[in-house]
């Protein structure tokens, strides 16, 4: 063989070899991941080398902590983790649908077809399939005030596949809510301005959304206050401390007087910016009970947190950068990086500002803001892994809503669509297309299938009975998906299930182009330039 004459030590898998390593490889993946599928997937547990422990039900989470040693199955594995970053949600989907879809293609080519064709009919089946989904989609109207009832049933559907059911509940109106606090007309909506922050006691159904902020550390001085309502709060970036010069300099006194005099001037200039702040709490609060509040991005030395607390300023110092872009979101007001020109209308407001302490961390509640673009889910657990578990669930919630509005429409859930797509490429698309190139349609057609049948499995019903039922109650013109309690045929938009129209593209885009592109390899060489002989 030429490769051999070439290096004499490479390794070479050729023609059916190479095409059942990677067969087995998609089905192998495939095997792992779906039992995770829908509500009712059992869940994971992923132990460190260090023995930390994360249980998951993600696919995405598994796929990147998962160790895997397939070429092919890290081919896909990176276009179901693709398909996260992209969309925000369906790894599971896209590695079931991929290795269905080499299950498929094998039964026909251990008949002895030519993986071309059967490329060609996935082609024109997955072409013919996202045109039906144009077709199927259900379009919902946002404008200025979304609808509310369906966001939360498109977040509901995917935070119940990752989460148990009452707290998948719980946390969908938090979730939406989130989304529609940073929403702004005729801007792309930005979820770095969801802050998700955790607190490590009480239990998961106490995890809570905030219409303001949550700062990892507290004020540090003993004298100021703890709690403070009605604030008035300055966003701003200023040194409040003595800084030393940047080139090294040498200074030269003759009496203790002039080191005195020069120690006065050098705090002269910070005393000058705390003045001047102290200046503005008292025209803003004089006449009132309204208290002030400073939060620094630089630092705040001890004497002027001295003379801050004996004015009754609260001052937090070295807030990080993107808390400062999220405080004026959230509370309002402009971030200020010079003192000289400070005006009331400089300054947010927040109706309560109080600190909590945890252990040896602080943390400061910003609560209670007027208008706010900005807000915290903070998450409580009794331990690292329930909440590690709930901010994954989180992320892909707040996609999901955030899909949603931008697609400004939804796909029926449940295996409605893969069951109607499939019934639509088997009685329409096939019919039109000549030669064998049908068998790929077909072979996609039952790929499609493969979403509802796990689904049915994982909740403990007969396969064959509900896809049967499923695909019956289709032909009859009745779009229906499965219900998973019963294993009955239900209206996917009666119960509520809905999935991102978004995510159920990609799938079908994404599937088909790797799967070909597996099917088309002949031969599998390993040989890097480390396995000649040495000289």
């Amino acid at each position: 063989m030429s490769i051999k004459v070439l290096n004499p030590n490479a390794e070479v898998l050729n023609k059916s070899h190479a095409l059942h390593m990677n067969i087995n490889a998609a089905k192998g993946l495939q095997d792992v991941l779906k039992t995770n599928l829908g509500p009712k997937g059992t869940i994971k547990m992923l132990v460190g080398g260090a023995g930390d422990i994360k249980l998951t039900k993600d696919g995405n989470i598994l796929l990147k902590e998962m160790q895997i040693q397939s070429p092919t199955a890290i081919m896909i594995a990176r276009t179901a983790v693709a398909q996260d970053d992209t969309s925000g949600d369906g790894t599971t989907s896209t590695v079931i649908f991929i290795g269905e879809l080499m299950k498929q293609s094998e039964r026909y080519i251990d008949e002895g077809m030519h993986p071309r064709v059967l490329v060609d009919g996935f082609e024109i089946a997955k072409r013919a399939t996202l045109v039906f989904l144009e077709k199927f989609k259900t379009l919902v109207v946002m404008g200025d005030e979304p609808d509310k009832e369906i966001l939360k049933m498109v977040a509901r559907t995917t935070l119940r596949t990752k989460l148990y059911e009452s707290l998948a509940d719980q946390l969908t109106e938090i979730v939406v809510n989130g989304v529609l606090c940073i929403r702004k007309p005729e801007e792309p909506i930005d979820l770095f301005m969801v802050e998700i922050m955790h607190m490590r006691h009480k239990f998961d159904v106490d995890t809570r959304l905030i219409e303001g902020l949550v700062l990892d550390h507290g004020s540090r001085h003993p004298d100021m206050k703890r709690r403070a309502e009605n604030c008035h709060i300055l966003t701003c970036n200023v040194s409040l401390e003595y800084e030393k010069s940047e080139i090294n300099a040498g200074f030269f006194y003759s009496s203790a007087e002039q080191r005195e005099s020069m120690v006065a001037a050098e705090r002269r200039s910070v005393d000058e910016r705390i003045q001047k702040i102290i200046d503005l709490k008292d025209k803003v609060c004089a006449g009132n009970e309204d208290n002030f509040v400073i939060i620094n991005q630089k630092g705040i030395d001890p004497p002027s947190l001295d003379i801050l607390a004996r004015a009754g300023i609260i001052a937090l110092r070295r807030a990080k950068r993107r808390n400062m872009e999220r405080l004026v979101l959230a509370c309002g007001g402009e971030a200020v990086n010079s003192v000289d020109d400070l005006t009331p209308e400089c300054l947010g407001w927040a109706g309560l500002v109080y600190e909590h302490v945890l252990g040896e961390e602080k943390y400061t509640f910003v609560e209670n803001v007027k208008n706010p673009h900005s807000c915290t889910i903070l998450i409580k657990g009794p331990n690292d892994h329930t909440i590690a578990q709930i901010k994954d669930a989180i992320r892909d919630g707040l996609r999901a809503v955030k899909n949603t509005i931008e697609d400004e429409s939804v796909v029926l859930g449940a295996g409605a669509f893969e069951v109607a797509a499939r019934q639509y490429l088997v009685n329409e698309v096939k019919k039109t297309v000549k030669g064998r190139a049908q068998l790929g349609v077909e072979a996609f057609a039952d790929a499609l299938l493969a979403i509802p049948k796990i689904l049915a499995e994982n909740s403990g019903l007969d396969t064959q009975d509900a896809i049967i039922e499923l695909t019956g109650e289709h032909d009859k013109g009745n779009v229906v998906g499965l219900n998973i309690n019963t294993g009955e045929p239900i209206d996917p938009r009666m119960e509520g299930i809905f999935d991102n129209y978004s995510v159920k593209r990609q799938i079908i885009n994404s599937g088909p182009v790797i799967a070909s592109q597996l099917l088309l390899v002949d031969e599998v060489i390993r040989a890097g330039r480390n396995m000649r002989k040495p000289t």
